[in-house]
């Protein structure tokens, strides 16, 4: 699988622009600003039918325009096949396949894999639990339907739980049998994405490890750890416990929502204790296995999106990610950098077919 040809109209900063991609390796070189990052972006929106950085839909739209429209030709499989997403002000997005839309964007999902390592990973590190949780439900939702469709069924009945309790509280009542129907789908769907996480990390840790030993030169050590209150104690026990608190705060405060994950180098939180270099190597090893997970399952290589990866890392582990570039594991790649020579003189050693594109 490989993106032969982009188009994009009044997405982000560009108004109208079409480019015809290489096999191996796609290059977008120039300076901070110029609409490097959005041409990876809208790449990416063709993957999954949203925007990597920023999830108001409407702020994709350029300035001053009133819709956007990205076009995609992909050889898949021997055939061609067209890809749009495209959105309107004041609309609902539209997602086609080959003129076909789709009634529901998460048909889409792992049809055309992918993974993008970004400067904007580093939210993986600093920010709250639900960023790790969308990793996690990113990887293994782009090769499991029975998980995504599980996932949107348990948020679903969270939000009307949590409406639920907001109504006790407000009204000075309570129902006892309505809130258990809601808890029963709550244990129905959680139990099941509990376990497939579990089972989801006892396949992904090792790969990370192999991954961080590579880009690292076998200099530290790390680990990754799954944080769940399920780990110890069933889904049904948690929620009886949880549940004077619950009508307390009008919150469900148990389950899997609250799951997370635990970045650790030398049996410290990398958060605190890596530098901006080992955090950067953490997080490449990261989506690296990702990269690896996803083509072992779904037995399609994903496209592999690379921005400002050079930034930050030293020459050395630089020369490391290039040799795991240089590997034949990988497919199409896209990279981007404010620097044309470093690109040219890194990417010349891949002996891979490129292009650069300088914007």
């Amino acid at each position: 699988m490989y993106l032969q040809k982009i188009s994009l109209v009044n997405f982000k900063n560009i108004e109208v622009q079409t480019f015809n991609f290489q096999k191996k390796i796609n290059c977008f070189v120039g300076n901070n600003g110029i609409g490097k990052t959005n041409v990876l972006d809208a790449i990416y929106y063709l993957s999954f039918a949203k925007s990597y950085f920023n999830s108001v839909a409407g702020q994709n739209i350029r300035h001053g325009e009133d819709f956007f429209m990205i076009e995609g030709d992909y050889l898949l499989n021997e055939r061609v096949e067209k890809i749009i997403c495209s959105l309107k002000r004041g609309q609902k997005k539209v997602l086609k396949r080959n003129g076909k839309a789709y009634d529901k964007f998460s048909e889409h999902i792992g049809q055309l894999p992918l993974v993008i390592i970004s400067p904007a990973d580093r939210d993986l590190i600093t920010e709250g639990s639900d960023t790790r949780r969308k990793f996690i439900d990113g990887v293994i939702s782009q090769q499991d339907k029975e998980y995504l469709h599980n996932l949107i069924s348990y948020n679903k009945v969270l939000v009307q739980r949590n409406a639920l309790l907001k109504y006790f509280a407000a009204n000075r009542t309570f129902d006892a049998l309505n809130l258990k129907v809601y808890d029963e789908q709550l244990i129905q769907y959680g139990s099941v994405i509990h376990k497939k996480r579990k089972l989801f990390l006892e396949e992904f840790v090792p790969i990370f490890n192999a991954k961080h030993l590579i880009i690292s030169g076998a200099n530290e050590k790390v680990d990754l750890f799954y944080k769940s209150q399920l780990n110890d104690t069933s889904f049904e026990d948690l929620l009886a416990q949880s549940l004077e608190k619950d009508r307390m705060i009008q919150y469900t405060t148990v389950g899997i929502h609250k799951d997370d994950l635990s970045f650790v180098i030398e049996e410290y939180p990398i958060k605190k204790f890596g530098s901006q270099g080992q955090q950067k190597s953490y997080l490449i090893a990261l989506k690296l296995a990702q990269f690896e997970f996803i083509k072992q399952q779904a037995n399609v290589v994903p496209i592999l999106l690379l921005d400002d990866i050079f930034d930050k890392l030293d020459e050395n582990r630089v020369g490391q990610i290039v040799d795991l570039v240089n590997d034949d594991e990988f497919g199409q790649i896209f990279i981007t950098d404010t620097h044309a020579d470093r690109t040219e003189n890194v990417i010349k050693k891949s002996n891979k077919e490129y292009q650069i594109f300088k914007l």
